[in-house]
């Protein structure tokens, strides 16, 4: 419980009351089952249709901005975009939103705009009630309202535009809870619109992906500057890649294969990333 409380506090301004020990605890947990992600999302596709309306009901003011961006065109036929822009502040936090969604394409757009809806709408619920309870735990812990003013306390879901070409585009949609490092996600989307289907790292790689990934992946940790860093597979760390775990594709076209805080390596060193040349 030491080293999480060092972590934490070398990421965090505001430290976390008692009484959210336990959820941190899971936030933690939710990393280490982060390789069981994709068969989740798999899931959301029959259940986004019971979201879709959730978020038509969130509380928004006369004052908050929704716009369709301008966005990357892909081969002129496909291209990502933004369909939900938006900042709301109250009294108890702020909600940032930017959500994106792919424009052409036939079924995999189509799921893949309905998984984005669903996260969206799953992850800001969450991050509300995760700002709820932090404020009954603060004030119950001796917290003011004056000092509760003036946290930030930010739920965020917004997207990053990896790479792209003429017939796929990588991308990766970010959630947050600012009260704390465990509460952060990220939903890895590789598409081939032309084929209309998600890429993966055989696609990319080739047969003998996992022999590549795996000796680049101790190469990299071997000829890093403190190599004891990394988790060994006796504390639970690094063993092999599988077809659960996440990558994007960067502007060289090559993979980058990424684990979740507390995984591979300490919680401080946040989401781990490495490049398959």
């Amino acid at each position: 419980m030491n080293d999480f409380k060092e972590a934490r506090q070398a990421y965090e301004n505001t430290p976390i009351p008692p009484e959210l020990e336990d959820r941190v605890r899971a936030g933690i947990r939710q990393g280490k089952a982060n390789r069981a992600r994709r068969a989740w999302r798999r899931g959301l596709g029959s259940a986004a249709a019971c979201f879709l309306v959730v978020f038509g009901t969130l509380n928004l003011s006369p004052t908050v901005a929704a716009a369709a961006a301008d966005v990357p065109v892909l081969g002129g036929l496909f291209r990502v975009l933004t369909v939900r822009s938006f900042t709301d502040e109250n009294s108890d936090r702020t909600l940032e939103l930017e959500q994106p969604a792919v424009e052409g394409g036939d079924a995999l757009a189509q799921r893949v705009n309905q998984e984005i809806q669903a996260i969206v709408d799953q992850k800001t619920a969450e991050g509300e009630q995760l700002i709820a309870e932090y404020k009954e735990a603060y004030f119950a812990t001796g917290g003011t309202q004056e000092e509760w003013e003036q946290h930030d306390n930010t739920v965020s879901v917004t997207y990053d535009i990896k790479s792209q070409t003429d017939t796929t585009v990588s991308f990766v949609v970010n959630s947050s809870v600012s009260i704390a490092n465990a509460y952060q996600e990220q939903f890895y989307y590789n598409l081939d619109l032309a084929a209309d289907k998600e890429l993966t790292l055989a696609d990319v790689l080739g047969e003998d992906w996992v022999t590549v990934c795996n000796d680049s992946i101790r190469a990299q940790m071997a000829a890093a500057e403190d190599p004891s860093v990394y988790f060994d597979e006796s504390m639970g760390g690094f063993s092999t890649v599988d077809e659960a775990t996440d990558f994007y594709i960067n502007q060289a076209g090559n993979p980058v294969v990424v684990f979740p805080p507390y995984t591979v390596a300490p919680g401080a060193m946040g989401y781990v990333e490495f490049e398959i040349g």
